[in-house]
């Protein structure tokens, strides 16, 4: 039976990653070595990383003046450096989840986060808006969007003051302009590559303007001059990145992708929002493109599990929701591919017949 791979993350690569990394861990580009065993000094994997940053330039055609790092640490590292080297007295927050909440925690050990606009309020069900920056903030931080509860930022925010943004679960989704941004970083383990590795594109200007003292590994600068070799950066995963990299550009670039993850994110949608033992729980304004949650409609929430395990044994995986939300979450990440969203779909019909066959039969006619 085919399986069809919704998990959050880490979650499903393309075919061609997943092929061309088994490869290099048995011959990594005709050496008759293993990636997992070559220098990352070598000059076959300066290749390597040095094609991933020109194509991730290129693709999100990233301006001068800025550099693509490729670090260890997870982007909840990156909730501490940000701050580090941004934050001397006051920065602001738009707090629209788990994450974006970690990222706030970690700011107030550096200075003060003021949280402009929360939805807290609605267990983060939608984007906060209308909300305004206060005087003497020195960085806007937001997560453009949110893996648990399914909600996404379309638009970049228009704020009078340098961009942070946390790009961990829709980087490379769709197109946006670098250069409205002094730091962006990324997880690899949603749409780039295996974990282990987080991409960070930084301003370089915006650097060394704290008066504090930066532990050396923290500070971006480092990282910039030794073009992310400063330590042993993550060899396999930084591969693997690359060869996404590659399948993406062959695919069209990120235009192409955001029309398939518009595409998909329909598909889904429609069947959530016509089916009527289901409902989604992100205002709909704001429904990601990459993680769609949804619910038994609150008459069928008995048939919670049966509709479960039902899926699962139809080849369905990763589809249950985290425990904050309950209910169902399949992430369309970019290598999600039309034909397992519809899987999921007719699944979700399948089911509605068995258990509402006369309703279904009038519905659907």
């Amino acid at each position: 039976m085919k399986k069809h791979n919704f998990y959050a993350g880490p979650s499903i690569l393309s075919p061609y990653t997943i092929e061309e990394t088994a490869k290099a861990v048995n011959n990594f580009a005709g050496t008759g070595l293993s990636i997992l065993e070559v220098s990352h000094r070598s000059k076959p994997f300066i290749a390597v990383i040095e094609e991933a940053n020109a194509l991730i330039k290129e693709l999100l055609n990233v301006p001068e003046g800025y550099e693509v790092l490729f670090l260890g640490g997870g982007a909840s590292m990156q909730f501490c450096m940000t701050a580090y080297n941004l934050l001397e007295k006051k920065a602001a927050f738009l707090e629209t989840g788990t994450w974006a909440k970690n990222a706030i925690k970690e700011a107030k050990n550096f200075g003060e986060a003021v949280v402009v606009g929360s939805s807290a309020d609605k267990n983060f069900s939608y984007i906060p808006k209308g909300y305004s920056i206060p005087e003497g903030a020195e960085y806007f931080h937001y997560t453009s969007n949110n893996t648990i509860y399914g909600t996404q930022t379309y638009q970049t925010p228009q704020v009078n003051v340098p961009l942070v943004c946390d790009m961990s679960s829709d980087f490379m989704s769709h197109p946006f302009d670098v250069s409205k941004y002094d730091i962006i970083y990324a997880g690899a383990q949603k749409n780039l590559g295996p974990a282990g590795v987080t991409i960070v594109i930084v301003k370089k200007e915006a650097m060394g303007k704290v008066t504090r003292t930066i532990p050396t590994m923290l500070d971006y600068r480092t990282h910039i001059s030794k073009e992310s070799m400063f330590n042993t950066p993550p060899v396999l995963p930084i591969y693997s990145c690359l060869m996404t990299l590659k399948w993406y550009k062959s695919l069209g670039g990120i235009e192409a992708i955001e029309k398939m993850n518009i595409e998909k994110a329909n598909v889904l949608y429609n069947e959530i929002d016509r089916n009527k033992l289901f409902v989604g729980t992100a205002a709909k304004e704001d429904r990601s493109l990459m993680n769609v949650c949804f619910v038994m409609n609150e008459d069928y929430k008995d048939l919670e599990t049966e509709f479960f395990e039902y899926a699962t044994s139809k080849g369905m995986v990763g589809i249950k929701g985290h425990r904050s939300v309950g209910g169902f979450r399949a992430s369309i990440y970019n290598a999600m591919p039309l034909e397992s969203v519809k899987a999921l779909v007719e699944c979700m019909q399948e089911f509605e017949k068995i258990k509402l066959p006369v309703k279904s039969e009038i519905y659907n006619n």
